[in-house]
Protein backbone atom coordinates (compact mmCIF):
# COMPACT_ATOMS: atom_id res chain seq x y z
CA UNK A 1 0.00 0.00 0.00
CA UNK A 2 1.11 3.27 -1.10
CA UNK A 3 1.56 5.71 1.83
CA UNK A 4 0.39 9.20 1.47
CA UNK A 5 -0.92 12.97 3.19
CA UNK A 6 -4.24 11.34 3.23
CA UNK A 7 -4.32 7.73 4.97
CA UNK A 8 -0.41 7.73 6.72
CA UNK A 9 -2.44 8.74 10.35
CA UNK A 10 -4.23 5.90 9.80
CA UNK A 11 -1.97 3.38 8.60
CA UNK A 12 0.23 4.90 11.86
CA UNK A 13 -2.79 3.68 14.03
CA UNK A 14 -2.87 0.17 12.11
CA UNK A 15 0.58 0.28 13.43
CA UNK A 16 2.22 0.44 9.53
CA UNK A 17 6.04 0.97 9.92
CA UNK A 18 5.82 2.48 6.51
CA UNK A 19 3.62 4.96 7.73
CA UNK A 20 6.23 6.13 10.61
CA UNK A 21 8.99 6.45 7.60
CA UNK A 22 6.65 9.17 5.99
CA UNK A 23 6.11 10.82 9.29
CA UNK A 24 9.89 10.69 9.37
CA UNK A 25 10.46 11.97 5.50
CA UNK A 26 7.72 14.56 5.45
CA UNK A 27 7.20 16.05 9.17
CA UNK A 28 10.62 14.73 10.56
CA UNK A 29 11.48 18.91 10.37
CA UNK A 30 9.31 20.22 12.76
CA UNK A 31 10.14 17.25 15.59
CA UNK A 32 14.07 18.48 14.83
CA UNK A 33 13.17 22.02 14.98
CA UNK A 34 11.61 21.78 17.74
CA UNK A 35 14.21 19.70 19.54
CA UNK A 36 16.53 22.11 18.71
CA UNK A 37 14.77 24.65 20.56
CA UNK A 38 14.48 23.35 23.67
CA UNK A 39 17.18 21.42 23.70
CA UNK A 40 19.90 24.08 21.95
CA UNK A 41 21.96 24.10 25.63
CA UNK A 42 22.08 20.35 25.28
CA UNK A 43 22.76 19.10 21.72
CA UNK A 44 23.98 15.85 22.89
CA UNK A 45 20.21 15.14 23.87
CA UNK A 46 18.96 15.71 20.62
CA UNK A 47 18.95 12.13 19.30
CA UNK A 48 17.76 10.47 21.96
CA UNK A 49 14.53 12.86 22.29
CA UNK A 50 14.38 12.15 18.75
CA UNK A 51 13.89 8.62 19.21
CA UNK A 52 11.42 9.18 22.22
CA UNK A 53 9.40 11.46 20.04
CA UNK A 54 9.09 8.55 17.54
CA UNK A 55 7.95 5.91 20.18
CA UNK A 56 5.60 8.66 21.60
CA UNK A 57 3.92 9.36 18.02
CA UNK A 58 3.68 5.60 17.76
CA UNK A 59 2.48 4.24 20.85
CA UNK A 60 -0.04 7.55 20.68
CA UNK A 61 -1.20 8.48 17.63
CA UNK A 62 -4.68 7.19 18.77
CA UNK A 63 -4.83 10.33 21.02
CA UNK A 64 -4.35 12.63 17.81
CA UNK A 65 -7.80 14.36 17.01
CA UNK A 66 -7.74 16.25 13.93
CA UNK A 67 -10.59 18.12 15.31
CA UNK A 68 -8.28 19.98 17.91
CA UNK A 69 -5.40 20.36 15.84
CA UNK A 70 -3.14 19.76 12.43
CA UNK A 71 -1.10 16.84 12.99
CA UNK A 72 2.05 19.35 12.77
CA UNK A 73 0.75 21.12 15.30
CA UNK A 74 0.45 17.56 17.43
CA UNK A 75 3.59 16.22 16.34
CA UNK A 76 5.12 19.87 17.99
CA UNK A 77 3.48 19.34 20.85
CA UNK A 78 4.86 16.17 21.35
CA UNK A 79 8.42 17.52 20.62
CA UNK A 80 8.09 20.57 22.74
CA UNK A 81 7.10 18.40 26.17
CA UNK A 82 9.22 15.60 25.48
CA UNK A 83 12.16 18.35 24.83
CA UNK A 84 11.02 19.76 28.32
CA UNK A 85 11.77 16.53 29.93
CA UNK A 86 14.48 15.68 28.82
CA UNK A 87 15.39 19.79 30.59
CA UNK A 88 14.39 18.94 33.81
CA UNK A 89 15.99 14.85 33.88
CA UNK A 90 19.55 16.94 32.75
CA UNK A 91 18.42 19.39 35.62
CA UNK A 92 17.82 16.62 38.33
CA UNK A 93 20.68 14.81 37.47
CA UNK A 94 22.81 18.13 37.54
CA UNK A 95 21.54 18.36 41.08
CA UNK A 96 22.49 14.98 42.10
CA UNK A 97 26.13 15.07 40.86
CA UNK A 98 28.72 15.45 43.01
CA UNK A 99 31.04 18.20 42.21
CA UNK A 100 34.21 16.75 41.03
CA UNK A 101 36.17 20.30 39.88
CA UNK A 102 35.54 24.00 40.14
CA UNK A 103 35.67 25.06 36.49
CA UNK A 104 32.62 22.24 35.53
CA UNK A 105 30.76 22.67 38.59
CA UNK A 106 30.74 26.95 37.28
CA UNK A 107 29.91 26.14 34.11
CA UNK A 108 27.34 23.85 34.64
CA UNK A 109 25.84 26.07 37.31
CA UNK A 110 25.59 28.89 34.41
CA UNK A 111 23.24 26.09 32.40
CA UNK A 112 21.34 25.10 35.09
CA UNK A 113 20.05 28.49 35.52
CA UNK A 114 19.50 29.29 31.57
CA UNK A 115 17.52 25.66 31.59
CA UNK A 116 15.58 26.68 34.76
CA UNK A 117 15.08 29.66 33.39
CA UNK A 118 13.26 28.40 30.51
CA UNK A 119 11.48 26.04 32.28
CA UNK A 120 10.17 28.83 33.99
CA UNK A 121 8.90 30.72 31.23
CA UNK A 122 7.52 27.43 30.14
CA UNK A 123 5.19 27.10 33.50
CA UNK A 124 4.32 30.34 33.30
CA UNK A 125 2.96 30.83 30.23
CA UNK A 126 1.26 27.31 30.95
CA UNK A 127 -0.11 28.79 34.14
CA UNK A 128 -1.23 32.07 32.37
CA UNK A 129 -4.63 30.51 31.04
CA UNK A 130 -6.01 29.74 34.83
CA UNK A 131 -7.88 31.98 37.13
CA UNK A 132 -5.85 33.84 39.37
CA UNK A 133 -7.04 31.30 42.23
CA UNK A 134 -6.44 28.35 39.79
CA UNK A 135 -2.94 29.00 39.68
CA UNK A 136 -2.19 29.68 43.55
CA UNK A 137 -4.07 26.18 44.22
CA UNK A 138 -1.57 24.64 41.39
CA UNK A 139 1.98 26.52 42.88
CA UNK A 140 0.48 25.80 46.40
CA UNK A 141 0.60 22.12 45.80
CA UNK A 142 3.26 21.21 42.42
CA UNK A 143 5.99 23.68 43.69
CA UNK A 144 5.67 24.46 46.93
CA UNK A 145 4.28 20.67 47.47
CA UNK A 146 1.70 21.25 50.08
CA UNK A 147 -0.54 18.27 50.64
CA UNK A 148 -4.31 18.70 49.95
CA UNK A 149 -5.16 19.32 53.78
CA UNK A 150 -3.07 22.49 53.69
CA UNK A 151 -3.93 23.63 50.58
CA UNK A 152 -7.67 23.42 51.83
CA UNK A 153 -6.83 25.37 54.69
CA UNK A 154 -4.67 28.02 53.25
CA UNK A 155 -7.44 28.85 50.44
CA UNK A 156 -10.63 28.09 52.79
CA UNK A 157 -12.08 25.53 50.25
CA UNK A 158 -13.07 21.80 50.71
CA UNK A 159 -11.15 19.11 49.65
CA UNK A 160 -13.37 18.08 46.95
CA UNK A 161 -13.74 21.73 45.48
CA UNK A 162 -10.06 21.89 45.19
CA UNK A 163 -10.26 18.81 43.65
CA UNK A 164 -12.44 19.54 40.80
CA UNK A 165 -10.33 22.39 40.02
CA UNK A 166 -7.54 20.76 39.70
CA UNK A 167 -9.01 18.91 37.18
CA UNK A 168 -10.72 21.49 35.26
CA UNK A 169 -7.28 23.24 35.37
CA UNK A 170 -5.49 20.66 34.03
CA UNK A 171 -8.30 20.10 31.14
CA UNK A 172 -7.97 23.91 30.10
CA UNK A 173 -4.39 23.37 29.96
CA UNK A 174 -4.16 20.22 27.55
CA UNK A 175 -6.92 22.33 25.65
CA UNK A 176 -4.72 25.68 25.21
CA UNK A 177 -1.72 23.47 24.37
CA UNK A 178 -3.10 20.49 22.29
CA UNK A 179 -2.15 18.13 24.51
CA UNK A 180 -3.41 14.30 25.81
CA UNK A 181 -3.23 13.73 29.52
CA UNK A 182 -1.46 10.36 30.22
CA UNK A 183 2.22 9.41 30.99
CA UNK A 184 3.12 8.70 26.42
CA UNK A 185 3.73 12.56 26.55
Amino acid sequence: MQISEDNFIEELKKKNEKALEYVIDNYGWVLKTVIKKHLRYLPDFYEECLNDCLISIWTNIGYYDPKKSSFKNWLGGVAKYKSINYVRKYLKDLENESIDNIAHFTEDNALKEVLSKEISQETEKMLKCLSEEDRKIFIKLYFENKNMDEISVDTGLSKPVLYNRLSRGRKKMREAFSIKGGSGQ
